[in-house]
């Protein structure tokens, strides 16, 4: 089946936030030198080996043979992975995703940036069959309902299923594996909130600013302070999306310390106000 399939890769100039839709696809794995970020519900699902993605401000792995949950918003960048093997992703949108009207507390690990996966293999061979199916079916009329009700009752399977966690952190990887770049994004990741300047970033990681900005803009494509902004702004998405906290609040919550400079910096990324994308999400 993997042979006769198309295997994506990850398109590193892709747009910020650009959605990828209701898919459901074989990927092959490889070190993404950027975060992706997309307002989808994103499934994987690995046969063999697995995977390290940089979550937010945390390395997490994902194991092979148990299906994964994530929200896409969620900054999210592979760093290691130990096997090439093509895995399954499948995307499926926010509004649909809020439709299915799933269990709150499985619904509520997702709005609140956690990767969740199941811990028990049993499973396995089942969603093999049913990704595989998913894969042939999805750009078919006749079927791509019959998969969406699919995937919507696999989700419940496993949200009722109590052999599932949850998890934003991980201990497996080791300080000493991490590059300079990776240390940066994740101190970025872990202060974007606070009051921040590249010489902080710099301080923190043992290197001058300057040489830090450029070592990061080669790696990821954008400078320092466009970065923290980048983090500061997906943040207020999840924020805008998920709580009733009014839109000044939040742009304080995310670190910036106007309110003008908050929706100049959502505005530019989003073509949209907060308020707007509120409406639009909610």
């Amino acid at each position: 089946m993997l042979n006769n399939e198309i295997i994506n890769t990850f398109n590193e100039r892709r747009d910020e936030f650009k959605g990828y839709g209701f898919t459901c696809e074989l990927w092959k794995p490889n070190i993404m030198k950027r975060p992706d970020r997309h307002n989808e519900i994103e499934i994987n699902y690995f046969i063999e080996g697995s995977i390290t993605y940089l979550f937010q401000d945390k390395p997490i792995i994902i194991p092979a043979k148990k299906i994964a949950v994530f929200w896409g918003l969620v900054p999210h960048q592979i760093i290691h992975y130990d096997n090439s093997q093509p895995y399954f992703v499948c995307t499926i949108p926010f509004s649909q995703f809020l439709e299915w009207q799933l269990p709150t507390n499985f619904v509520r690990c997702i709005l609140n940036g956690e990767i969740v996966h199941e811990t028990s293999e049993e499973f396995s061979c089942y969603d093999e069959f049913l990704f595989g199916k998913w894969i042939k079916e999805i750009e078919d009329k006749d079927f791509s309902e019959v998969a969406l009700i699919e995937m919507r009752a696999r989700l419940m399977r496993l949200a009722v299923n109590q052999s599932y966690t949850h998890s934003k952190s991980n201990s497996d990887i080791m300080s000493r594996e991490i590059t300079v770049v990776e240390k940066i994004a994740i101190y970025i990741a872990q202060n974007y909130r606070n009051p921040l300047k590249v010489t902080d970033i710099g301080k923190a990681v043992g290197l001058h600013p300057d040489y830090a900005n450029n070592i990061f803009k080669k790696a990821f494509g954008c400078t320092l302070s466009d970065y923290i902004i980048h983090e500061r702004v997906s943040h207020a998405q999840r924020k805008l999306v998920a709580s009733n906290i009014s839109i000044t609040q939040i742009a304080f919550d995310c670190g910036f310390n106007s309110i003008s400079s908050f929706n100049t910096a959502f505005l530019k990324i989003n073509n949209c106000t907060p308020r707007e994308f509120r409406k639009n999400n909610k």
